[in-house]
């Protein structure tokens, strides 16, 4: 049995060779026109989330509405205390409070969501919270993701590193001819894509055992980019400059 034949090779470059030689007796010009290389490259990037939203609840329940409020309003102050000392600012603090009649006491509850920017800082509040105020406030695992500003910029690194990668090649084409690569005549973006930056339906549910770590990584955005290029050949690399 004959063995498989082998898959069909890929181009990933096309030099337009220069045209023959001219007779002899005519001066052949330094510089033949319409010499391009034409290939494609691609590059993948990744961004870690930027963003990071951590979701408090506590509660109160009295035979007073006062009381019950004065019990949720102290410890409140104490978490918007905590986290304006490790530099979170107002705006980034949101609280929800919620107050009712349960049969014949006063129900007080109350939900605080603080995003971070800066992962450590969260670590250390979180870690506060739960050394001072113990089971009288429930925090809940915190929730990353990323800001519009942080995948632009991902959408922006990835395809300015394709054309880069794509350009390092067309340098590497032409120096196995012995040419000279010159100026772009075109750059055009063929494929991108993007996933990730979020739990898959499969995590969630061992979302309590994830480290800290593991939830980055699943929370990971990632981006690619393929583009296709024409460059110009300017004519045979100089020896001396190679050298230099």
């Amino acid at each position: 049995m004959a063995p498989p034949a082998p898959p069909p090779s890929r181009v990933f470059a096309e030099l337009d060779l220069a045209p023959s030689p001219a007779p002899q007796g005519r001066i052949e010009p330094l510089a033949l026109p319409g010499r391009e290389v034409h290939l494609s490259g691609s590059a993948e990037l990744s961004a870690r989330p930027d963003r990071a939203r951590v979701s408090l609840r506590l509660g109160s329940r009295k035979e007073a509405a006062v009381a019950a409020r004065s019990s949720v309003s102290r410890r409140l102050q104490y978490i918007a205390h905590s986290a304006r000392l490790h530099g979170v600012p107002e705006e980034n603090m949101t609280v929800t409070e919620d107050f009712s009649r349960v049969e014949n006491t006063y129900q007080m509850e109350a939900e605080v969501c603080i995003v971070f920017s800066d992962f450590g800082k969260m670590q250390n509040v979180c870690n506060l919270l739960i050394e001072k105020l113990g089971t009288s406030v429930t925090i809940n695992p915190p929730h990353f993701y990323h800001t519009p500003e942080a995948i632009d910029t991902l959408r922006r690194q990835v395809c300015v590193t394709a054309v880069g990668n794509t350009r390092r090649k067309a340098q590497e084409v032409c120096q196995l001819f012995g040419q000279a690569l010159g100026k772009p005549l075109l750059i055009k973006e063929e494929e991108t894509k993007e996933w990730g930056g979020h739990i898959d339906s499969q995590l969630l549910h061992s979302a309590d055992s994830q480290t800290l770590q593991e939830r980055i990584r699943n929370a990971t955005a990632y981006a690619s980019c393929r583009v296709f290029a024409v460059f110009e050949i300017k004519g045979k690399e100089n020896r001396r400059n190679k050298l230099l």
